[in-house]
């Protein structure tokens, strides 16, 4: 079987995979041989870059970081609905509709209202052209190469058409919860609810960092439509697209509003937000005929829930200290029902959200469950004379260490790496992949090393020994060897990947790796004054501050020593600084095999030495480097006038 032959095969087999996997939710194979399948296909597709193609499964996160997104103009407006907010509202569209009609009754389409973000997928004989925002619903943003990372979003149709596929871009629960505790861990602040996150996710610049946000969708209409709306969300399942399946044909306003009291009773049994009820007319032809507004469609409504909302009294503040120290007031309320549910704790942000709300305990108070899951505090209804004012710690009520507000955020954060309220983030970042890489070092087995006071910070995981592992539950001989391995081949590491371990507030991966190559050593990083960090690429003054408080605090320099103790690498294997910086400003594309190195070894030297490499030529592009079997990258470069060069004369230039 030829190469061409055995990737077309391996592409057809991973697409239906995917489809029965984030579209009918009926997997077919184990997430290892689906695994399996796509390296296969990764592999060959290294081996032969000339075969790869836009809609390739692998090619899910396209492109790199750009600078803006371009503009696309709809043929067919993309425009917002007309609320309703009540089942009187509901009826009053309803006979207006029926007045507009000239009919005594019309068959309506119900669907959920998905709390997410309007996009359109343009679809060009069968293949994902574009993927473009609402915007003002005459002209959206381009952010095709976001889209393409969104799994349910099938970058080829099952069937050979030409289509615009609109539809909701959004963020399930579990997906939100763990984009919060991932940016709680890198000391960013929450997304208020999955809507934001959602939106905020789609209009990065960066695509991987889309991928990483696990977002989905639901199609909900397609142009050119079919003749019943209902009909329309059967082709577009067709097509492969996922369509929300709660959605019901409703005869008449009573089946609407049955429909409505039913999922306003049960939305907090879906994994995804909904704040209603989007109702359309069924009838595409009678859908033109009522027409538009200048802002919305006759022909269809959103009708909302009530908010969740409930009275109680503010029994206490507490402070609670998240896994990057950061200090939450949390109210204790006097228990209430209120979405299914009996709440007890709300949460109060910051304090100058206590500050807004002018809330102190003893207050009757409003609370409301929004799409946040965790209730939050809306408004003081009531303020009794015995009220009692709250003041927020100076110290930090887990470990008594330094607590700081810089004074253009609203968080307060302890500072102390050694806080026990930060240790288990702070050991599962420890051993995340690009951190320490201890795989073996999983939640539960962080539960019970924190819970049972083996683990006391990072560096008593190099204290650890087999009889005590084994005591752990699910942990046998095998295991508990197998974990010890992975600990002690992280002592090898480079200095960078420790640095990036420490969980430094606003200290990624890329700075730890600018740090370590700009300083060489922990000891000459320590001692950096703040004009000092600030001649580091990329660091500012508020990465250059939250660097010098952390090594001003006696707690974490002690940590640094016991971990150089235990033999862990303080030195970085290469000093930027004695590296000079001859390929400043310029930017690579690298195609094809190179004799003497890898892909991936060239990278690594063209940005020691300041250059830049990108996966795509463009206008900004200095060199295309061929090397043999170059792909489609060539051609492109020479019809850009892109200069090309080979692997003898980029080795020159290093």
């Amino acid at each position: 079987m030829s190469p061409k032959t055995k990737i077309e095969e391996l592409r057809e087999k991973i697409r239906e995979h995917q489809y029965l996997y984030y579209v009918l939710d009926e997997p077919a194979i184990t997430d290892f041989d689906f695994d399996q399948m796509v390296r296969e296909l990764e592999a060959l597709e290294r081996e032969h870059p000339e075969l790869i193609t836009p809609d390739s499964p692998t090619q899910r996160v396209g492109g790199i970081a750009t600078g803006s997104f371009p503009t696309h103009s709809f043929g067919q407006p993309m425009l917002s609905l007309d609320n309703a907010y009540s089942v009187e509202e509901l009826r009053e569209w309803h006979a207006r509709v029926l007045q507009l009609a000239g009919t005594e009754s019309v068959t309506y389409t119900a669907e959920l209202k998905i709390d997410g973000l309007s996009i359109a997928l343009i679809y060009e004989e069968g293949l994902l052209a574009k993927g473009v925002t609402r915007g003002d619903g005459r002209t959206g943003e381009v952010v095709t190469a976001n889209v393409r990372t969104i799994k349910s979003i099938p970058l080829r149709l099952r069937k050979n058409v030409s289509v615009e596929i609109r539809g909701e871009v959004f963020l399930s629960l579990k997906a939100f919860r763990q984009a919060n505790e991932e940016r709680e861990q890198a000391g960013e602040p929450r997304f208020a609810n999955p809507r934001n996150a959602a939106a905020g996710s789609l209009r990065q610049l960066d695509p991987t960092i889309v991928a990483r946000r696990s977002l989905d969708f639901f199609g909900y209409t397609a142009i050119p439509a079919r003749p019943k709306q209902s009909e329309n969300l059967k082709w577009i399942g067709d097509l492969g697209i996922r369509v929300n399946p709660t959605h019901k044909l409703c005869r008449s306003i009573e089946d609407v509003e049955k429909f409505y009291a039913d999922w306003e009773e049960r939305r907090d049994s879906l994994n995804y937000e909904i704040d209603g009820l989007v109702v359309k007319v069924d009838d595409v032809n009678l859908q033109q005929r009522l027409g538009f507004t200048s802002k919305a469609p006759r022909w269809a409504v959103a009708v909302k829930f009530r908010p969740r909302q409930a009275e109680t009294t503010l029994l206490d503040i507490r402070v609670q200290v998240g896994r990057t120290g950061a200090l939450t007031p949390v109210a204790v309320l006097e228990p209430v029902a209120l979405g299914g549910t009996t709440i007890r704790n709300a949460t109060l942000h910051n304090e100058d959200e206590l500050e807004r709300l002018g809330l102190e305990i003893g207050d009757r108070v409003l609370i409301e469950r929004g799409g946040d899951v965790i209730p939050k505090v809306v408004s003081v209804v009531s303020r009794p004379k015995d009220r009692r004012k709250f003041v927020m710690p100076t110290r930090c009520p887990e470990c008594g260490g330094e607590v700081y507000r810089p004074e253009d955020e609203a968080v307060s954060r302890c500072v102390s790496l050694t806080c026990p309220a930060k240790l288990k983030g702070a050991l599962l970042h420890w051993s995340s992949r690009k951190a320490m890489n201890i795989d073996g070092l999983g939640e539960k087995i962080v539960d019970q090393l924190v819970g049972n006071g083996m683990v006391h910070d990072v560096s008593d995981l190099y204290k650890l020994d087999a009889p005590g592992l084994e005591e752990l539950e699910r942990m046998g001989k095998k295991s508990s060897e197998a974990l010890l391995k992975e600990i002690e081949d992280s002592r090898k590491l480079d200095f960078s990947r420790l640095l990036f371990g420490l969980g430094i507030r606003h200290v990624g991966e890329r700075t730890a790796q600018l740090l370590a190559e700009h300083f060489g050593s922990m000891d000459d990083l320590s001692r950096a004054t703040p004009e000092e960090l600030e001649q580091v690429r990329e660091v500012g003054p508020e990465i250059g501050e939250s660097i010098r408080r952390f090594f001003h605090e006696p707690q974490n320099r002690e940590l640094i020593g016991r971990l150089r103790a235990s033999g862990l690498n303080m030195k970085a294997a290469v000093r930027r600084e004695r590296v000079p910086q001859v390929l400043a400003g310029k930017t690579f594309v690298i195609t094809g095999t190179l004799d003497r190195m890898t892909r991936e070894e060239a990278t690594s030297l063209i940005e020691q030495r300041g250059g830049r490499v990108s996966s795509s030529v463009s206008k900004k592009t200095s060199f295309v480097v061929a090397g043999a079997d170059p792909g489609s990258k060539l051609d492109k470069a020479r019809a850009a006038g892109v200069p090309v060069i080979d692997e003898q004369t980029l080795l020159g230039m290093l």
